[in-house]
C-alpha cells in the first residue's frame, strides 16, 4: 500500500497571535475606558500594560512586518473598553475607528483577521457591579458582540468568543480577572462561568444571524492530561482533571450539556451554579463552527487522597491540585522552558487527536509558543534557535495529526511580536519580532526581526513542506 503524503492543506491559515492589552499600549488614549487589567496590580519588578509594545501607534509598521513574514492570518483581540469605555452605554467612535483601520490594513496585505471578542480585559465599570457574577454582564457582552459584528462583520470571517474561559475560572482570582467577594468564592467563580457560557451562546447565535458567511467558536486552553502512572487511581485523577480543566468548557458549547464528572465535582464542592429557566435552551441553540484552542504543555496528575493543598498558583500551566480529585506532579520525561513550563510536542498531537475524536469539528490553534529571555546581540541579531526548535517540533506533530485525519485549519503561535506577558512582563518574550524595550526603559521600541522570523517566513512560503 502506498504511504500517504503528509502535507498541510493549501488554504491552511498560517498565522500568529496577540491580545489587545498585552500589545497595544495607549491604555488611556482616544476615549478608552479602564479595564480590570488597567487597575490590577503588577508583580514587583515587572512592567505594567500602559505602553506594552505600542502597537496602537505602530500597527501599520507591524502589519507590514506580518505581511513580510507571510502571515495568512493574524489573531488579535479587541479591547472592550475601546468600544464601550464603561462596558455598555456610550459607544466610543475612536475605538471603532482604530480597529476599522487595523482590519483594513490586514486585508490590504491579504492577512485574514481572526478576532477575539474578549481576552481577559473586562471593563472595570462592569467589574464594580459584580463582573461576570452579575447577569447584566451577559447583556453587556451580547451588545458589545453585536456592535463588533455590525461594524466589522463584513470583513472578519473568524471570531473567537472568550479567550481561555477555563483559566479565568480556575485561576481567576490570581489572574486579577475576578474578585471573589462572597462567602463561597468557588461558587461565585462557577456562577460567573455559567454566565460566560450564556454570553458566548448569545454571541454565537448573533454572529450566525448578522454575519452569515462568518465562523465563530470558543477559545479555551486545552491540554491532554496524563496519569502519573498506570495505577487506576492515577488514571481516575487524570480523568477528573480533564473533565474539570478541558471538557467542561467544550461539552457545553458543542453538546449543550454540562460535563457529568465536572458537575459531580461542583456538587461535591458546593459550587453548582444557579441556572435559570431557559438558560440551557439558549446554550443548546448555539452551535460553534470550529474549536479554537491554546496549547503550551500537557499536564500530569496523580491521585489525591484529600490531604494536599488547594489550587492557588498564578501560572496557568503549573498544576497544583484539588484535594480529593487530583494533584499536579512533574513529568520526568519532558524538558522544561526557562520559565518551568514542560515542553511536549507529542502531547500537542495527542491533544489534537483527542479534540478531533471527541467533537468532530474543525480545529484552530490560537496560541502555542515558547517564552524565553531573548538576547539582542550586536548588529540587531536575535538568535532564538530554541524557539525555532520548539515550534518546529510542534508543527511537525500537527502535520502528522492532519495525516491521521485531524481537521486542523490553522496554526497561530503566540506571539506575532514581543508583548507584555501576563505574569513576567516584557522580559518573557514570545514574538517573532523583537521590541526594543526593557521592563522600565522604553528605549526606542524598535522592531527587530529575530532568527525565528526568517524561519517561520520560509515555513509559510513552502506550506510547511520542510521544517
Amino acid at each position: 500500500m502506498e504511504r500517504k503524503t503528509i502535507s498541510f492543506p493549501k488554504d491552511f491559515l498560517w498565522g500568529a497571535s496577540t491580545s489587545a492589552y498585552q500589545v497595544e499600549g495607549a491604555w488611556n488614549e482616544d476615549g478608552k475606558g479602564l479595564s480590570v487589567i488597567d487597575v490590577g496590580k503588577t508583580p514587583e519588578g515587572v512592567t505594567d500594560f500602559k505602553v506594552a509594545s505600542d502597537h496602537y501607534h505602530r500597527y501599520k509598521e507591524d502589519v507590514a512586518l506580518f505581511a513580510e513574514m507571510g502571515l495568512k492570518a493574524y489573531r488579535f483581540s479587541i479591547s472592550w473598553t475601546r468600544i464601550f469605555p464603561e462596558g455598555a452605554g456610550r459607544l466610543n467612535e475612536k475605538g471603532i475607528e482604530f480597529y476599522d483601520k487595523l482590519i483594513n490594513e490586514l486585508k490590504a496585505h491579504n492577512i485574514e483577521p481572526i478576532v477575539t471578542i474578549y481576552h481577559f480585559d473586562l471593563p472595570y465599570e462592569l467589574q464594580k457591579k459584580g463582573g461576570w457574577a452579575n447577569r447584566e454582564t451577559i447583556e453587556a457582552y451580547e451588545n458589545y458582540a453585536r456592535t463588533l459584528f455590525k461594524y466589522f462583520g463584513d470583513r472578519v470571517k473568524y471570531w473567537l468568543t472568550i479567550n481561555e474561559q477555563n483559566m479565568v475560572v480556575m485561576y481567576g482570582a490570581v489572574l486579577g480577572m475576578i474578585e471573589a467577594k462572597s462567602d463561597n468564592p468557588k461558587k461565585e467563580l462557577y456562577q460567573q462561568n455559567h454566565h460566560m457560557f450564556l454570553a458566548q451562546a448569545k454571541a454565537i447565535k448573533l454572529c450566525h444571524e448578522m454575519c452569515p458567511g462568518a465562523k465563530i467558536g470558543p477559545a479555551p486552553n486545552i491540554a491532554y492530561v496524563y496519569p502519573a502512572s498506570s495505577k487506576p487511581e492515577d488514571v481516575l485523577a487524570a480523568q477528573n482533571f480533564s473533565s474539570i480543566r478541558n471538557w467542561l468548557y467544550l461539552d457545553l458549547p458543542v453538546f449543550g450539556r454540562y460535563n457529568s464528572v465536572a458537575w459531580s465535582y461542583m456538587e461535591r464542592e458546593n459550587c453548582v451554579p444557579d441556572i435559570e429557566e431557559g438558560d440551557m435552551n439558549i446554550i443548546k441553540e448555539a452551535k460553534p463552527d470550529f474549536i479554537a484552542f491554546n496549547y503550551y504543555s500537557t499536564a500530569t496528575v496523580a491521585w489525591d487522597d484529600g490531604t494536599s493543598s488547594s489550587n492557588s498558583t498564578g501560572d496557568q500551566q503549573i498544576v497544583i491540585g484539588e484535594p480529593g480529585f487530583y494533584k499536579g506532579v512533574a513529568n520526568p520525561h519532558l524538558e522544561k522552558t526557562q520559565f518551568g513550563w514542560e515542553i511536549d510536542p507529542l502531547g500537542f498531537r495527542i491533544t489534537l487527536r483527542e479534540l478531533h475524536d471527541r467533537y468532530n469539528l474543525p480545529l484552530l490553534v490560537t496560541e502555542n509558543g515558547l517564552g524565553a529571555y531573548d538576547k539582542l546581540e550586536e548588529g540587531d541579531v536575535v538568535n532564538d534557535d530554541y524557539r525555532i526548535e520548539y515550534l518546529r517540533k510542534h508543527i511537525e506533530q500537527a502535520k502528522i495529526a492532519i495525516s491521521e485525519g485531524v481537521n486542523l485549519i490553522g496554526y497561530c503561535p503566540w506571539s506575532a511580536i514581543d508583548l507584555v506577558s501576563t505574569h513576567q512582563g516584557i522580559s518573557k518574550r514570545y514574538g517573532f519580532i523583537y521590541v526594543n524595550r526593557d521592563e522600565f526603559d522604553l528605549k526606542d521600541l524598535r522592531r527587530i526581526k529575530k532568527k525565528s522570523f526568517y524561519w517561520y517566513k520560509n515555513v509559510i512560503a513552502i506550506n510547511g513542506e520542510e521544517l
